[in-house]
């Protein structure tokens, strides 16, 4: 299960260092590869692990990755960050998609409540994610954000050894999708814990691996904008890229629990973190602190659940 969250962690690094390369030498425009690339980048693992466990009938890894990882990115994620530099200010683009973070969570509510995603659902907010991504663009023009240092730093390299990054990427990310999958099963297995909660924690912290990564590195040098923007962008990818992609590959039965709680709680992290944002409040470190002891506080509950 470490082989599997270490791969996860580098095939996802290598894929978005190596797309937003080949991006950046075919001129595709930045706006294009900040939300589409790096938003797709770091919610592979996501992807690949929702997908792997769907297909073998482990459902409850599947949705449990994406509400967990929803959740650990709000409370444990930027909690952690705000504690390192406390957030004050953000993109003004994030206001509109925060409006979105909020529909998408609001839209999983819904779907959960019939105890399973289907292939239509799952083709609509495939649909939901490219109208959105559209009008972030036309709407975005002009007010394009800057990609931090460390996701350019292999810019000056050639197209082939970009590529190389991705396709060695994409292999290290279905390695370890493949080991992570496999050792959270036996794990629930060996110790009498559901796949509900393994899902929503182990795995969903594991996946979560790349959001970490980056928002350490963008709170040590003191740009909360960006970390916000991949926040935001993650929880919306998470929600309408995983599941839907996934419940059209395979549809995905849902345990009746992620209705009545872990989904209601990633509904509610959602809209406090999107009142904090859209009141121009910020997240300072008292703030940040109350976040983090609510997630030992909600992992600890996810047993008693």
């Amino acid at each position: 299960m470490a082989g599997g969250l270490v791969g996860l962690y580098f095939g996802a690094e290598w894929l978005l260092r190596g797309a937003i390369g080949v991006a950046q030498k075919l001129a595709i425009p930045t706006l294009i590869v900040s939300l589409v690339i790096v938003g797709f980048g770091t919610s592979m693992p996501e992807l690949l692990v929702s997908v792997r466990a769907a297909l073998t009938g482990s459902s409850d890894i599947a949705i449990g990755n994406v509400v967990g990882s929803n959740t650990a990115n709000i409370l444990l994620i930027v909690g952690a960050c705000a504690m390192i530099f406390p957030i004050t200010h953000w993109d003004k683009g994030v206001k509109r998609d925060t409006y979105v973070m909020i529909g998408a969570a609001v839209l999983l509510l819904g779907l959960v409540q019939f105890e399973a995603i289907g292939r239509i659902a799952g083709l609509l907010m495939v649909a939901g994610l490219i109208a959105y991504i559209v009008y972030a663009y036309v709407q975005g023009k002009g007010a394009v954000e800057e990609l931090a240092d460390e996701d350019v730093k292999h810019e000056t390299l050639g197209t082939g050894f970009m590529t190389l990054l991705i396709v060695g990427g994409l292999a290290t990310l279905f390695i370890g999708a493949e080991l992570l999958v496999r050792g959270a099963t036996n794990l629930a297995r060996d110790f009498g814990v559901s796949e509900a909660v393994i899902g929503l924690t182990v795995v969903a912290v594991g996946t979560s691996l790349p959001e970490l990564a980056t928002g350490i590195m963008s709170a040590l040098r003191k740009h909360s904008d960006i970390m916000i923007g991949n926040i935001v962008g993650s929880n919306i990818f998470n929600i309408l890229f995983i599941l839907g992609v996934t419940s059209v590959i395979q549809p995905i039965s849902v345990d009746p629990r992620f209705g009545s709680f872990d989904v209601p709680v990633m509904l509610g992290v959602t809209i406090g973190f999107a009142f904090l944002l859209l009141a121009h409040l910020g997240v300072r470190r008292l703030t940040a602190g109350a976040m983090l002891v609510a997630y030992v506080g909600y992992t600890l509950a996810l047993v008693q659940v």
